[in-house]
């Protein structure tokens, strides 16, 4: 299944996802990476595998201090993976919920890692952040 097909039919805190954002890396244009995720903080973070790059996802920056991230990995062994972000919006534009979606790049396997509610206004900084 397609990384933002997927997304959309998630469904995070049961609202729909009205936009998705393709992770690439500010520094070389990569988009494989290795992922590190806290979900009872709501924290990600990426690492490029070209260039490697270190990059916190979104707000994740804001929870740097309180995270305790694992890597990620894939049940078939993968821990390079395609990202992409997930944006439930309000009806004013602002972003109400974020889901952090990956695809294994050894089996192809789609899934959430992480998603959190985000309470705050305005929020739109958050599409540049994926």
């Amino acid at each position: 299944m397609e990384l933002d097909a997927y997304l959309r039919s998630y469904r995070a805190g049961g609202y729909d996802v009205d936009r998705v954002e393709r992770s690439v890396c500010g520094t070389c244009g990569g988009t494989e990476f290795r992922l590190w995720v806290d979900d009872e903080v709501g924290y990600a973070a990426r690492r490029c595998e070209a260039c490697e790059d270190e990059f916190d996802l979104l707000d994740s920056a804001d929870t740097t201090d309180e995270q305790d991230g694992d890597e990620a990995g894939c049940p078939c062994g993968g821990e390079t993976f395609e990202i992409a972000v997930g944006y439930a919006l309000r009806d004013d534009g602002d972003v109400r919920w974020v889901s952090v979606g990956m695809r294994c790049l050894t089996d192809g396997h789609c899934g959430v890692y992480t998603d959190w509610k985000i309470d705050y206004s305005p929020s739109g900084h958050l599409f540049d952040l994926a």
